[in-house]
């Protein structure tokens, strides 16, 4: 007599291993990492499947969940699409120049934009890197902007090579992995007001004259910073595009619309068993003051309350988890001022 035989389901495995801590965007095995990957959903279970799961397979398939919620894929905005286009569009007509060329969210997604595009053009040139992904490091030096380059390449210098060795270095190599889009991220470190600030803003200048590539820039409040302020301010000013980034507004009609189809495309990326879909959109407006607007909030929401209820058990996200995780302090700050009133309650009175 013959035993029945059970069919085991196993997840999904993860098709990308994690990056590893050491490898950041502003190293090329790191950067090459965040181009390559592609977020595809574990295999949502059914009832039946689940059940036939062991407890480690069970834990397995948790496990693989939280971590796609935890990097959920961005959703396309208008203002990333602006930058890619923009930029892309910049690349290609400063490709034919010879002198000087004319929020990290859409920096890094251009910046992945144009080199998948590269890829597409040459598919057999593995040798070609097109894309260099630097952020200024606080109180920079020349020196030091100088290193985070070379350290994006894996370029290692003696403590005795002076800046002239390094900034050679690395132009050689940019020259020979065929660069030509290079992102410079966190620029409101540069303090134009000191001494050391303007030379660290020189020496990206310097760069620019260099490599005959399409500079990149992203910081906060650039403007107020003075970055375009004084004679240096008006040669910068004067070979930049300058798009602004701001919170998703919220006017009635089409910026509504927009704001809940995007909270509609982040939704229909869950893989929980139990929610209901257009929860997340019939809750539109509580997500919006609750972040502000802002996209890189509502989707650290949406990730946050998705792993919680993984860990939960309940496989659903309503208010309550939505309201157990925590946002940044700008967003707090925008909640405070663009949350609706609540009406007043009226009370009687008893003679």
């Amino acid at each position: 007599m013959t035993r029945p035989s059970r069919t085991s389901f196993v997840p999904q495995q993860a098709t990308e291993q994690e990056l590893p801590p050491d490898s950041p965007l502003t190293m090329k095995e790191g950067w090459r990492r965040f181009v390559e990957h592609e977020s595809s959903p574990p295999t949502l279970l059914t009832a039946v499947q689940r059940a036939a799961l062991s407890p480690k397979g069970k834990l397995r398939d948790d496990e693989l969940r939280r971590n796609y919620h935890a990097v959920l894929p961005l959703v396309n905005t208008p203002t990333i699409q602006k930058v890619i286009t923009t930029s892309r569009l910049l690349v290609q007509l400063n490709r034919q120049q010879i002198s000087a060329r004319c929020q990290t969210t859409a920096l890094s997604q251009l910046g992945r934009a144009h080199e998948i595009a590269v890829r597409k053009r040459h598919p057999r040139d593995r040798s070609r890197l097109p894309v260099i992904y630097v952020t200024v490091p606080p109180a920079a030096t020349p020196k030091t902007l100088a290193t985070e380059f070379a350290r994006f390449f894996g370029l290692d210098f003696p403590t005795r090579f002076n800046i002239t060795d390094i900034v050679n270095a690395v132009c050689a190599t940019a020259a020979h992995v065929l660069v030509d889009l290079v992102l410079i991220d966190k620029l409101h470190n540069l303090n134009l007001a000191t001494r050391t600030g303007a030379e660290a803003s020189n020496q990206l200048k310097y760069f620019a004259e260099r490599l005959p590539a399409t500079f990149a820039y992203a910081g906060i409040d650039v403007e107020d910073q003075g970055l375009f302020a004084g004679t240096r301010g008006r040669q910068i000013a004067g070979r930049f595009t300058v798009i602004p980034t701001t919170p998703f507004p919220h006017l009635p009609g089409a910026d509504r619309d927009a704001w809940h189809s995007l909270v509609g495309t982040l939704e229909s990326m869950l893989q929980l068993h139990h929610h209901q879909p257009a929860t997340l959109t019939g809750l539109g407006e509580y997500l919006y003051h609750r972040c502000g607007g802002m996209i890189g909030s509502l989707s650290r929401l949406i990730r946050g309350a998705a792993v919680l209820a993984i860990e939960d058990g309940s496989e659903r996200i309503t208010e309550d988890p939505l309201e157990m995780v925590p946002v940044d302090y700008a967003a707090e700050r925008s909640k405070a001022l663009t949350a609706p009133e609540k009406p007043r309650s009226c009370r009687r009175c008893v003679a």
